[in-house]
């Protein structure tokens, strides 16, 4: 029961990394980027709930709105105040500094805010939780909430990249940015939506951390934002598919080496299981090889 128990945590736990590394790998299979300053968003979104919350007293699925809307305009403007100037330099260093850089100016904006100290969040999940096995095994609403959403977001997505046009611009572009831009696809656009929808899964991600586990700092997203890009490189970065799997497989690995080996090392053993799984497969459990254009 012990074993199920972690299995559940794991699999809670796994599906927040999932619904993060989403939009970590909808951005670099699409821009070709990788945005370190994702975690900060997820900080951002659970921020932004947070105040809605305490300060306009608003309920819960208005307060998750709120947070999904501020998110996916933070997106957009960093894309286009920070990345966009760079798309088209010779190095993708520059686009890591900047990253980088973006990172620590919104740590250090909502520390201006609302201060270091850690908050105390009100979960916005009011779901009774399931008891099974006459009491033995006990599963929190926050838990049924956050595997179902990842589920639904995991399919929603896979929907709208292979039956919309938007998707399938963001396809084309993914592909080969030039020659999507000959047959019309506004670019620019395309990553941007990618922008807004990554970040709007980021305030929903950040919403169910700090629902699950109810402390809020202004460092809250970045071990979580770290941990869902190795679940997308675990997975295989740029599959929507493999992000999914990366993060259950990583949130359960972590559960089970706390509880059964050691809480301290738990996060070394994360990161050794991704680098055997790179060493044996370099393109990640579902990557696939890009062929390169000569």
């Amino acid at each position: 029961m012990k074993f199920l128990s972690y299995l559940i945590n794991g699999i809670s736990l796994g599906s927040v990394y999932a619904i993060i590394a989403l939009g970590y790998t909808m951005v670099y299979g699409i821009a070709k980027m990788l945005n370190f300053a994702h975690g900060d968003v997820i900080m951002v979104g659970a921020y932004a709930a947070f105040a809605c919350i305490m300060n306009a007293s608003l309920p819960p699925y208005a307060a998750v709105l709120v947070a999904i809307v501020v998110c996916t305009v933070l997106g957009v403007l960093i894309e286009t105040v920070a990345y966009r100037p760079l798309l088209s330099a010779a190095s993708s260093l520059a686009v890591l500094i900047t990253a980088i850089g973006v990172s620590y100016f919104l740590q250090n904006v909502v520390l201006l805010i609302f201060g270091a100290n850690a908050k105390s969040f009100q979960s916005v999940v009011s779901l009774p939780n399931l008891k099974l096995a006459d009491g033995a095994l006990n599963i929190s609403g926050v838990t049924i909430v956050t595997v179902i959403s990842c589920i639904l977001i995991m399919l929603a997505l896979t929907a709208f990249i292979s039956r919309t046009k938007t998707g399938q611009a963001m396809l084309a572009v993914s592909e080969d940015k030039g020659a999507a831009q000959l047959m019309g696809i506004n670019v620019n656009g395309t990553i941007a939506v990618t922008f807004a929808i990554g970040s709007g899964l980021a305030a929903i991600a950040g919403v169910l951390l700090c629902s699950a586990y109810p402390s809020l700092s202004p460092y809250t997203g970045s071990m979580p934002g770290i941990k869902a890009f190795t679940a997308a490189v675990f997975g295989g970065i740029g599959s929507i598919p493999g992000a999914f799997l990366g993060g259950l497989l990583l949130g359960i690995i972590e559960i089970l080496a706390k509880g059964y080996i050691s809480t301290e090392l738990s996060d070394a053993i994360v990161f050794s299981v991704l680098i055997i799984i790179l060493l044996v497969k370099p393109t990640g459990l579902l990557g696939r090889k890009m062929q390169e254009k000569v």
